[in-house]
């Protein structure tokens, strides 16, 4: 009644032969311990290729630039070499040059040695009578000898009325020179006061032309630096002829006691014009020593008593200290000891668990049957 012998479809085989093929090699592949964990990866390598081409590309390109930029250097380091020699050639040129303009030979200290024409430069054996190279043995001078004294007496009359002429003159400059200088004060007092009026009006005109244009304002400035250079040159003229004045009427040739009070205070002096210290200074130093050896005094007991405050503080703090560490150590030690006591006890909750695992909960063990069931298949 039942036919179980019936042929199949030849295309439903097909697909079974088929789907049975592809386990085959999925299988192969799959169980294939080389192919698993190995494998050719086809698009990884085309990448890698694909990525040494570029960095070969990327490395020949970096090479040309390399090469261009030394080639670019070697080119700026000949410039270089080039500039450097036309220096070093206009240097030397220069030097020559004031060798033979600024170091000649008469310029120079020994040229007294070997000038060739030391002789037609040098003096006689003999100048005069009193010529102090007229030794004994040079045989040029000898006692008794008055070759020049009518020359020299009237010579002699000539200087002395030559001297009274030169002092009656010189009184004459001086007081001249005491009349011209008080005129040069006055006319520089009344210069001073004219240029300071001329300033303050120039100023003025400045600031008003100052916002009209950038062009008047320079012109204005260029004015006023000639005018400032100009009154600058007339100033150090006036100073000059002040400071003559000022030398010989001044106060250091005076010595008054004034010149030694320094610019810089009242309690400083100049060492080199200063008379010495007053009475009233001396008393003050005295005064200011006492203060100061009281104030010295006075901080030498505080510091005592400072010093000993803090060795009081220091044994204090220092038995603290050790009455701390002491209640550290006690309180560290009973730690210790309840960690002791809590390991003990988690060592037999642990030894008693491990005792209920292996004899209570574990008591089936797997056998290789149990393993050998895994990859046996592909799904």
């Amino acid at each position: 009644m039942y036919k179980f012998d019936l042929p199949l479809d030849t295309r439903e085989a097909n697909a079974i032969a088929r789907r049975r093929n592809c386990e085959e090699q999925r299988k192969s592949r799959i169980f294939d311990a080389r192919t698993r964990q190995i494998g050719v990866d086809t698009v990884g390598l085309t990448a890698q290729i694909e990525e040494k081409r570029l960095q070969n590309q990327a490395d020949n390109e970096r090479t040309k630039a390399y090469d261009a930029e030394l080639i670019k250097n070697a080119q700026i380091c000949t410039l270089l070499d080039e500039r450097q020699n036309n220096d070093r050639k206009r240097l030397n040129g220069e030097l020559n040059k004031f060798r033979l303009e600024q170091q000649a030979a008469p310029s120079r200290r020994e040229f007294d040695l070997y000038d060739p024409e030391s002789k037609k430069k040098d003096k006689p054996a003999r100048v005069s009578d009193d010529d102090p190279r007229c030794q004994v043995s040079g045989l040029q001078l000898f006692q008794g000898e008055d070759l020049s004294a009518k020359e020299r007496k009237k010579l002699q009359q000539e200087q002395m009325r030559e001297w009274i002429k030169q002092q009656l003159n010189e009184k004459n400059r001086e007081k001249d020179a005491e009349q011209y200088a008080e005129m040069l004060h006055q006319k520089k007092m009344m210069e001073i006061d004219a240029r300071s009026v001329q300033l303050a009006k120039e100023e003025d005109d400045c600031r008003r032309n100052l916002n009209i244009a950038t062009k008047n304002y320079n012109a204005a400035l260029t004015a006023e630096r000639k005018a400032r250079e100009s009154l600058d040159k007339q100033k150090e003229l006036d100073d000059n002829f002040t400071e003559l004045s000022n030398q010989v009427f001044g106060d250091t040739l005076t010595e008054n006691p004034g010149v030694a009070q320094s610019s810089f205070g009242a309690h400083r002096v100049i060492t080199d014009r200063w008379k010495g210290m007053s009475p009233e200074q001396k008393a003050d130093i005295e005064r200011i020593r006492d203060e100061q050896q009281s104030e010295k005094q006075r901080k030498l007991e505080e510091e005592a008593a400072l010093q000993k405050e803090y060795e009081r503080s220091q044994l204090l703090q220092a038995n603290t200290a050790i009455l701390m560490e002491r209640e550290r150590d006690r309180k560290a030690a009973e730690i210790e000891k309840k960690i002791a006591e809590e390991n003990m006890r988690l060592s037999a909750e642990q030894r008693d668990n491990l005792t209920r695992l292996t004899k209570e909960v574990y008591t089936n063990p797997p056998t290789e049957n149990y393993f050998s069931q895994f990859n046996t298949g592909t799904r």
